[in-house]
């Protein structure tokens, strides 16, 4: 059964009894409300009756057809259901029914005999009644008899249901009302609950909870007036803020690409790469509308990347080494096939010359000797011959030093290695010549400070800043991430990246990196 019908059902039924209920209450306190009534008025009628002192005279003479007369006479004006006189024995002078007179009364006298009033609903030979019963005294002041008038139970119950039928046609139209608003309110959560039963909306709120809270990706849905409506905690973990339902999309200061992505929703659907924190995020905004066209929003979906793009910069420098290793062979061989020919054709002098050459030539690699770090040493000779084949000379400064092994060689070749990429990269496509890039490596403490300047065209003031942001570039679109990287990196070990050198007017451009807590304290191990 639908759970509208149910509900209607239900109000109609508590209604229903509710109904049933204040009739039976206010039936019983107006039964109790007319029976006092009656008593009272079977008293005030006796009272009158028992005033009358030529009475009490007749009832002490025991003149019994005149006392009978009185009561026949009171009884018809009042509309009583009789009027019993008695005598001080409780003998009745005066009954409706003839037959009765000279007996005694059917109910106890004693109570007004002794001179008191008393009011009850009793059963006499006229049947149920409510009556009153007053003593009746005599010119002398003498209590001579009773008087006992009563009216008919009957009388009470009609007048009960007559006000009971009253009552009873505004209690079914309260039954109509209520059925009547039921069935708007049914209308109204039909609507609301676009036509699902609540069995099927918490069905879908379990699934719901299930698939978001269930799946790798970050979900964060807003309305059409950007307020969120729901985050799983996914997104709460890559977004690296605490997310309240309700807030304003700009109360969370989201990253500048998720921002604009935010904005101007891409219509295809295509994925943006933005920076948030320390993580390299991929995020996609879809509109969401009914298939009437109402617009409910939009939800944003971000992925984790920054696991891929570390291990995208690790194989770079693996890349890097494999080539220059590769180079080195080759170069390696011409150097032993010359120093064959040399010795074959007994030349003997020019081939020692030739072998001082490329010991001398050897030494220029002497400065590494002051690079404790394996990784650091295999990742610029990789990138020497990278660079040296985009006609950029790589050099490593002759005050460079790191004495010891690194405890976070990621974090330091992701960011060495995306400023060393971003020099080559300027030095190679502006037009100073020779193109150069130089990289100071010096420790401070167990910290390590990067400095890497290049030949390139400079950047601008008002570009300072921007660089940083991931995505913007000057070389074309899905560019622009390294810096954003470097410096999310950075801060993340506690350091900092900047710009300290713009390039402007033939200097060279220089970025310098902080990163503590890099470096082994022992400077005996070295890392392999």
């Amino acid at each position: 059964m639908p759970f509208t019908r149910q509900m209607m059902m239900l109000q109609v039924a508590v209604v229903a009894a509710l109904g049933v209920v204040t009739l039976l209450v206010a039936g019983f306190f107006l039964r109790s409300t007319l029976q006092h009534q009656y008593e009272q008025r079977a008293l005030s009628v006796a009272r009158t009756i028992a005033a009358d002192q030529g009475l009490g005279d007749l009832v002490a003479d025991d003149r019994q057809p005149q006392v009978q007369k009185v009561a026949a006479a009171q009884e018809r004006s009042t509309h009583a259901l009789f009027v019993v006189i008695t005598n001080d024995r409780g003998v009745r002078l005066a009954h409706p029914n003839p037959d009765e007179i000279g007996k005694m009364v059917s109910t106890d006298p004693d109570e007004a005999l002794a001179g008191k009033e008393n009011v009850s609903i009793e059963r006499g030979t006229l049947g149920l009644s409510a009556r009153g019963k007053v003593p009746l005294r005599d010119s002398s002041g003498g209590i001579v008899g009773e008087v006992s008038v009563g009216f008919a139970a009957t009388d009470i119950h009609d007048a009960l249901r007559r006000v009971l039928f009253i009552v009873l046609p505004w209690a079914l139209a309260a039954v109509l009302v209520a059925v009547l608003l039921t069935a708007l309110l049914g209308r109204r959560l039909k609507r609301l609950t676009l036509g699902l039963e609540p069995s099927e909306v918490a069905d879908l709120v379990r699934e719901r909870e299930a698939v978001l809270h269930g799946i790798s990706e970050g979900v964060l849905a807003v309305d059409t007036e950007r307020r969120v409506t729901m985050c799983n905690a996914e997104a709460i973990r890559l977004l690296g803020k605490e997310v309240r339902l309700g807030a304003d999309l700009d109360e969370l200061a989201l990253a500048p690409d998720l921002q604009r992505l935010m904005r101007h929703p891409d219509e295809h659907g295509r994925a943006v790469t933005a920076v948030s924190g320390r993580r390299v995020l991929v995020a996609k905004h879809r509109p969401v509308a009914l298939e009437d066209g109402t617009d409910l929003g939009g939800v944003l979906t971000v992925q984790d990347r920054t696991e891929l793009e570390e291990l995208t910069s690790e194989l770079a420098g693996v890349r890097s080494m494999t080539s220059a290793l590769r180079a080195q062979r080759h170069e390696f061989a011409n150097r032993m096939h010359t120093v064959m020919g040399l010795l074959h054709t007994s030349d003997v002098d020019d081939a020692i010359e030739y072998l001082s050459d490329s010991v001398k030539f050897a030494s220029n690699e002497e400065l590494m000797e002051h690079v404790r770090s394996n990784t650091i040493r295999a990742f610029f000779a990789g990138k020497q011959s990278a660079a040296g084949e985009s006609g950029v000379a790589l050099v490593l400064s002759e005050q460079s030093w790191v004495p010891r092994k690194l405890i976070a060689p990621v974090e330091v070749i992701t960011v060495l290695g995306n400023l060393v990429d971003n020099a080559i990269e300027a030095a190679r496509t502006s037009a100073t010549r020779p193109a150069r890039v130089e990289v100071d490596l010096l420790p401070e403490g167990t910290g390590l400070v990067i400095s890497v300047a290049n030949t390139g065209d400079g950047i601008s003031s008002d570009r300072a800043e921007s660089i940083f942001v991931g995505g913007v570039s000057s070389r074309g679109t899905g560019r622009g991430m390294g810096l954003a990287i470097a410096r999310t990196t950075a801060e993340g070990l506690g350091g900092s990246l900047r710009l300290t050198a713009l390039g402007e007017e033939s200097a060279e451009t220089v970025f310098v990196a902080v990163l503590p807590n890099v470096l082994e304290t022992s400077e005996v191990q070295e890392d392999l």
